[in-house]
């Protein structure tokens, strides 16, 4: 072998040499490193709570706003209750003359008419007392020849006289303390009572039915009806998110799906988009003062957002990968000044911006 042939051999199997050092490197690190977290792409979802009134009717007003916070119990809106509390009065009228029907029949007589059988009660008992005195006078007398029989049987007829009436003055008496109904009749009129008291309730319940409360504590996620729009029973008027209804979608490869079990614990993470010239959502609330300009318009146009959205919008449309996350965007809504509203028409265009906030900052919480 020639030396520039030996040169080229030693040449080429140093270059093998190398290249079997950097392949066995290359397997040691990827044979030792540590193991990639496992991870899934998904999305959060919630089940919406749609409150809807029970009966049909015209709404007549709502007492809160889009993205508003509600606590459990807070109105959330009212129907026409025109009919309702007509019928809970007239109900109400006619359950109190019912019960005062059997107040009446479970009470005793007037307190003059007492006074009156006490007063009989009194005069027979002192009538009683005197005919008892004359018939004992009778009957040391007449034996002894200083009255007449006729005189003492008399006296003995005019003493029972007495004594029945004072039975009668008494039974009078009992008769007006006790309840001036018959049994029968205080059993019946405490039904009517009571049936009257029920209708009551339902006509109660069915007015306390068109001024709707929330059922728990949320966020206003949409309004689907406005005042002065009839509504169906059970049509929905107000989309209410529970925080605790959020929950996380995602999707797992088929193998890795024996691995997983009802219960088993998971991390989960999200990005913080911080886009070079825009502030975050973080950085904006419900409240804020933001600046309107457009084509033509005055300068000085300021509004205040009073609605952000509680789920996420693609624009356009994506697939859910890491890619797209950048492109996520949240819907909110600024109100303009009442006084600066003609400026705008529906469909032009609108930029909305911060009023002296440097990009990334959060904006005062009103309208200077």
């Amino acid at each position: 072998m020639t030396r520039v042939g030996f040169r080229r051999f030693a040449a080429a199997l140093a270059m093998v040499l190398v290249l079997m050092l950097a392949l066995g490197g290359g397997a040691w690190w990827w044979l030792s490193r540590s193991p990639q977290p496992l991870s899934w792409q998904g999305y959060a979802d919630a089940d919406f709570v749609r409150i809807a009134p029970t009966q049909a009717g015209m709404l007549t007003a709502l007492h809160v706003a889009r993205g508003a916070h509600v606590a459990a119990g807070q109105p959330l809106f009212d129907q026409d209750d025109v009919a309702e509390r007509a019928a809970r009065d007239q109900a109400a009228r006619q359950f109190e003359e019912s019960s005062r029907q059997l107040a009446n029949l479970q009470n005793a007589a007037r307190e003059t008419e007492i006074l009156q059988a006490r007063a009989n009660l009194a005069d027979a008992r002192a009538i009683a007392d005197r005919a008892a005195a004359d018939l004992r006078r009778l009957n040391v007398a007449a034996p002894a020849g200083a009255a007449t029989l006729q005189a003492r049987d008399a006296a003995r007829a005019a003493y029972l006289s007495a004594q029945a009436r004072v039975a009668g003055m008494r039974a009078a008496l009992d008769q007006a303390l006790a309840p001036t109904g018959r049994d029968q009749q205080i059993r019946a009129q405490a039904a009517n009572a009571a049936a009257a008291r029920a209708a009551l309730a339902a006509l109660q319940w069915r007015l306390d039915q068109r001024h709707v409360a929330a059922p728990t504590a949320g966020i206003i996620a949409d309004i689907l009806a406005w005042p002065g729009e009839v509504v169906e029973s059970g049509a929905p008027v107000i989309s209410l998110l529970p925080p605790e209804n959020i929950y996380i979608r995602f999707f797992v490869p088929e193998p890795a799906v024996s691995h997983l079990h009802y219960g088993d614990a998971v991390t989960l993470s999200c990005d913080h988009i911080r886009m070079p010239d825009l502030p975050t959502l973080s950085s904006l609330h419900y409240g804020d003062a933001v600046t309107l300009s457009c084509d033509g318009c005055p300068a000085g146009l300021r509004g205040v957002i009073d609605f952000i959205a509680p789920q996420a919008e693609y624009t356009p449309p994506l697939i859910y990968s890491d890619q797209s996350r950048a492109k996520l965007v949240y819907l909110l809504q600024a109100r303009p000044r009442p006084g600066q509203v003609r400026q705008f028409n529906p469909g032009q265009p609108v930029t909305v911006g911060l009023p002296d906030a440097r990009p990334g900052k959060a904006s005062p919480r009103a309208v200077p």
